[in-house]
């Protein structure tokens, strides 16, 4: 089955100096502990908080790659650019490898870090026909964002990213952490972005539309959710943000 997924890229940071460290220098970007197991999913925040980028964090023997996606990764790239100051990185797109998916166990392929029902992920050269439309489907099936279209410009933590394995709370500075912090330390997350009918979408909350699928993505308060409607895994997060502290 096809299984490239010609809607993402890969950015390759790469140490141009023996003494270079590509995963020390993104830890102190962005959201999630890229010192820790890979891939993971992380995002790259405005001072405020706010999304900017998402993408998944693969290691590549020295190298760091970022599962991004196409349209936005010469932006991305400008971006890390600004922070590398003078920095001996090489901050280029990869065109030699591709992103693969599949919804059943690959040889060679990891679970999605974000959720296990999202399948299977795999780097590869960028051949075959694309799976695009099937991922897509599937990823919205299951009630997850992903890109600037559909989770634009609003806080991190409000794009479900703590539920989806996004964020470390431990790992120490990062760009917009003292507000995501802060969020979660008072957990004080008011709206959330869910996946929900198109017809019972509400158009001054939506952030992107998929009429071929009949659905929209809303960014909404959380006291106005109705847990039964949601995807198991974002109803147990609101059912324990709902729960009284112990």
């Amino acid at each position: 089955m096809a299984s490239h997924l010609a809607q993402r890229a890969l950015v390759r940071i790469a140490p141009l100096d023996p003494g270079e460290d590509a995963a020390g220098f993104l830890q102190g970007l962005v959201t999630n502990d890229v010192k820790g197991p890979l891939p993971c999913y992380a995002g790259l925040l405005t001072p405020q908080g706010k999304h900017l980028f998402d993408f998944l964090v693969w290691a590549d023997g020295a190298d760091i790659l970022l599962d991004c996606e196409a349209a936005e990764a010469e932006a991305l790239i400008k971006r890390l650019m600004v922070y590398r100051l003078r920095r001996r990185l090489g901050i280029t797109r990869e065109e030699r490898l591709g992103v693969h998916w599949s919804p059943e166990p690959h040889p060679g392929a990891v679970p999605d870090p974000r959720l296990a029902a999202l399948g299977w992920r795999w780097l590869g050269p960028p051949s075959g026909a694309s799976a695009d439309a099937a991922w897509h489907a599937h990823r919205l099936a299951h009630g997850v964002p992903e890109g600037r279209a559909e989770m634009g410009d609003i806080l991190w933590l409000e794009t479900n990213a703590a539920e989806l394995n996004g964020v470390s709370f431990t790992k120490g500075c990062y760009v917009g952490q003292e507000n995501t912090a802060r969020m979660n330390w008072r957990q004080k997350v008011n709206r959330r972005l869910v996946v929900v009918p198109l017809a019972a979408s509400d158009p001054t909350r939506r952030k992107a539309a998929w009429p071929e699928l009949g659905l929209a993505i809303d960014h909404l308060k959380v006291e106005t959710l109705d847990p039964a409607s949601l995807p198991a895994w974002q109803r147990a997060a609101l059912i324990r943000a709902g729960s009284p502290p112990a």
